[in-house]
């Protein structure tokens, strides 16, 4: 990342300024810039850019305060040399603390460069005055001054795990010229430039159009504007279904297709619904009440795997049974693991079907026997291999005769649960829910911290027709934000802020890197590159996010862990495998260790200069469409072409879909 040095501008041209492109982050001179406090306040809450607040106290009196004035406002870094008294000192670093502002603790020697032993001190008093990174710049009179100074990079600091992305550190003068670029090769998350010529306030300083063009050469930014990503599969089969078993017509607006949208549509007509689509709405006239069971031996759930399970506990609510379930594709091969157990807690008995082909395993598989019809009752559920029976089991038992209750324990996909509960209630079945967990849960409303949920579940009810629109899908998006995040900015619109997604956690993600993110109340989620650092994140609840996060951790400094391994290997690929193979078969440093995968990325600037981009070549997509869109972003920072076999598996969530 480059860094402009932006100084003695008035408050309009700075802002013109943080729109040139080469300008992906600013140190405002706050000193030296004619500012005024609403200004001041004004351009660091409002700006994009990532912002240096930086007020040398030499010759500005309000130093202090118009320092503080940008970090309350929002300043992403704000830096204080360390010969700040104590007192300034502590309130600079109590301040930046409760505003989240990154501390920089900066050294300068405008005279020369000391001995070594000098210079360890003056990063160690960095590190002890607070710094989240150290900022070492010196004079250098020669090439050795020059390498002296880069030879920090190899200091090991008690305290410091390591120096990757915490220290800046190089030379003023022309022998320090080429120290300002190798610092990034040497792990600084940026590095500092000048406006132009005119204004380089040091021999040596390169203008950020020059460092620019030595960083990236022709390589182009990714930029997108106005993005619009598909309707959420996730609610749209949900509702379809739903609306397949109400009396009435229901209308599911702003439905965009899919494979395994399409594939609702077909079960719903299956079912003896009548499906069609006016404008990009669902027109979906019910085959409810089933006053009678329906006389249906054979369901076909195309290739999702949520459909499929869905489809087991519906079939066995309203159908005479038995009833085949067939499907296609990757779903042949994927288990359904602790369908048996579950099913016959509400006495349904499901068999494989192809069980010749299947002699050496003791899972489940598809096409698969559903025989014997739901009974309600009381049933405690081991939910350790995902939410999607149990959303089909919340589907299914409101039709029958009397209550139940299922207790989940050990929960995974959590938000996927609520979002069934969503959609039931947009179509009038109510159902009662209490979770258990720890202070985490609690307090933090951090699903980890749940240890068990109880659905209340009355019988007797009818699914009545609605009407609404189908909100935007959060994993697809996703796809976007972390390209933009790494490799420029992207803005993408029609997305819900307080969805129940689970993959709404890619804001989380990108705000733990360093991303800068904005999201607006029309639905609009807005992303810029910032220096990115490693992040650790538990993706139990939100699998599908994996590939994608996988990359964005091959771009940030230092070493990512995301949890949640144990999830991927029954996805339309064994999805752990498929990430190990790609991200390595790339170059990238990757392990697993447990339940936790482990990438050791680099930022893209260091990753450019030290010539460790990402591989290109010849990939396969394992018929994965989530692996597919993972490897085009990936592809942006890739030193030759990533192809790619059966990119059009994509259409399984995203047909169309392209960068």
């Amino acid at each position: 990342m480059v860094c402009t040095s932006i100084q003695n501008k008035t408050f309009d041209e700075i802002v013109a300024i943080l729109e040139r492109p080469e300008v992906e982050m600013a140190e405002i001179r706050l000193d030296l810039c004619p500012l005024d406090n609403g200004e001041i306040e004004e351009l660091f809450s409002s700006s994009d850019t990532p912002l240096v607040a930086t007020c040398r106290a030499e010759g500005c009196p309000d130093a202090e305060h118009r320092l503080s004035l940008a970090i309350k406002a929002g300043a992403r870094f704000a830096d204080l040399e360390i010969e700040a008294p104590a007192s300034v000192s502590k309130r600079f670093q109590k301040l930046c603390r409760s505003c989240g502002t990154e501390i920089i603790r900066s050294y300068h020697d405008f005279e020369g460069t000391p001995d070594e032993h000098m210079l360890q001190m003056a990063l160690a008093r960095c590190f002890r005055y607070g710094a989240d990174i150290a900022k070492i710049v010196t004079t250098a009179h020669n090439h050795e001054d020059a390498d002296r100074v880069l030879g920090l990079y190899s200091v090991v600091l008690e305290g410091v795990d390591s120096l990757e992305g915490k220290l800046i550190a190089f030379s003023m003068g022309d022998p320090g010229r080429e120290s300002r670029l190798e610092c990034l090769r040497r792990g600084a998350p940026f590095t500092y430039a000048a406006l132009s010529e005119e204004e380089a306030t040091a021999p040596g300083q390169w203008t950020a159009k020059e460092m620019y063009k030595s960083l990236y050469g022709d390589r182009k930014a990714y930029h997108a504007e106005g993005l619009r990503v598909p309707a959420s599969k996730s609610f749209a089969q949900r509702a379809i279904l739903a609306a397949a078993l109400a009396e009435g017509t229901s209308r599911l607006g702003a439905y965009s297709p899919c494979a395994d949208s399409e594939s609702a549509i077909s079960l719903a007509r299956q079912l003896g619904a009548e499906v069609s689509i006016e404008d990009g709405t669902l027109v979906i006239k019910g085959a409810g009440p089933f006053d009678k069971p329906l006389s249906i031996n054979k369901l076909n759930s195309g290739e999702s795997g949520l459909l499929t399970r869905l489809a087991i506990p519906v079939s066995a609510a309203i159908c005479e049974g038995p009833v085949l379930i067939e499907g296609r594709g990757t779903l042949l091969d994927r288990p359904l693991k602790g369908a048996g157990a579950i099913m016959a807690s509400y006495g349904v008995l499901l068999r494989s079907a192809d069980q010749d082909r299947r002699h050496d395993s003791k899972e489940l598989f598809i096409p698969l026997t559903v025989n014997g019809r739901l009974v309600p009752g009381n049933a405690d559920i081991n939910g350790k291999d995902g939410s999607q029976l149990v959303s089909g089991l919340m589907m299914a038992l409101p039709l029958c005769d009397k209550d139940s209750y299922m207790f989940v324990s050990e929960p995974k996909s959590i938000p996927y649960m609520y979002i069934t509960l969503d959609v039931l209630r947009h179509f009038g079945i109510s159902t009662r829910s209490e979770m258990e967990g720890d202070e985490s849960l609690v307090e933090g409303q951090d699903w980890s911290g749940c240890t068990g949920i109880t659905f209340k579940i009355k019988g007797g009810q009818r699914y009545k027709a609605a009407s609404f629109d189908i909100e935007g899908d959060w994993s697809a998006a996703a796809n976007f934000l972390v390209a933009g995040s790494i490799f420029g900015s992207a803005e993408v619109l029609g997305l819900d802020p307080k969805s129940l997604q689970a993959d709404l956690e890619i804001i989380d993600i990108l705000v733990n890197a360093g991303a800068v993110v904005s999201q607006v109340e029309d639905g609009s989620v807005c992303v810029r590159k910032a220096p990115l650092e490693a992040f650790e994140v538990d993706l139990n609840h939100a699998p599908d996010l994996f590939p994608i996060v996988s990359v964005l951790a091959a771009f940030c400094s230092g070493v990512s862990r995301i949890a949640g391994v144990g999830r991927l290997a029954t996805k339309e690929s064994n999805r752990a495998e498929a990430i190990v193979q790609m991200l390595q078969a790339m170059g990238v440093d990757v392990s697993i260790e447990g339940d936790i995968l482990a990438i050791a990325g680099e930022a893209l600037s260091s990753r450019i200069l030290r010539g460790h981009l990402l591989h290109g070549g010849q990939f396969t997509s394992r018929h994965d469409h989530r692996m597919v869109m993972a490897l085009k972003v990936a592809q942006l920072g890739a030193d030759s072409p990533v192809i790619i076999d059966d990119e059009d598996c994509v259409s399984k969530s995203f047909p169309g879909f392209k960068l």
